[in-house]
């Protein structure tokens, strides 16, 4: 009589997703798509996914240039800007919050955790270097669907991601309205 062995299942892993934000409508119906469509498929069961939101304050050094006369900017403008910036990232991040808030409500995510984080720098260097630091299984992003002439020059923060980052990646763009 023999018996038969089992060895337990690995336990399911927690997912990290990471959305990369911005004041886009582009930026928010990716994240509003993903967080209706992919993500309560993907956080069943009983472990707890994460979903976070990345948002990038573009470098300061765009504001240190002379003005026409060759006057750098005073402090109290620097601290001005510097104010401005980061209520600009507290709106995208609310914004994004209620976003995430009402698929919750359509949806069962209660095994999903909402976390935000804003960094400053290069939209491209950021959003992969925070791929690579938060270990991310799935990287979300709206794609502003340019042409290939804006996109020659303006650049595109999708495309330099989707070429250099280790995990995949979901561009998602807007559907064009008729």
């Amino acid at each position: 009589m023999s018996t038969l062995e089992t060895t337990p299942s690995p336990p399911e892993q927690k997912k990290v997703f990471l959305a990369a934000v911005d004041e886009s409508e582009e930026s928010m119906h990716a994240l509003s798509w993903f967080a209706n469509k992919i993500l309560p498929a993907s956080s069943s069961g009983h472990h707890r996914s994460t979903l976070v939101l990345l948002y990038i304050k573009p470098p300061r050094s765009l504001y240190l240039y002379p003005d026409d006369a060759g006057h750098m900017f005073s402090a109290d403008v620097m601290t001005a800007m510097d104010k401005y910036r980061n209520d600009v990232a507290e709106c995208v991040m609310l914004k994004a919050k209620r976003v995430c808030n009402e698929a919750a409500g359509n949806n069962d995510h209660h095994h999903v955790k909402v976390e935000t984080m804003i960094e400053n720098g290069d939209a491209r260097d950021v959003i992969c270097q925070v791929v690579d630091k938060l270990c991310v299984d799935v990287l979300v992003m709206g794609s502003h669907g340019y042409g290939p002439i804006k996109r020659a020059f303006l650049g595109s923060v999708s495309n330099h991601c989707a070429q250099n980052v280790k995990c995949p990646i979901l561009i998602i763009k807007r559907p064009t309205s008729n």
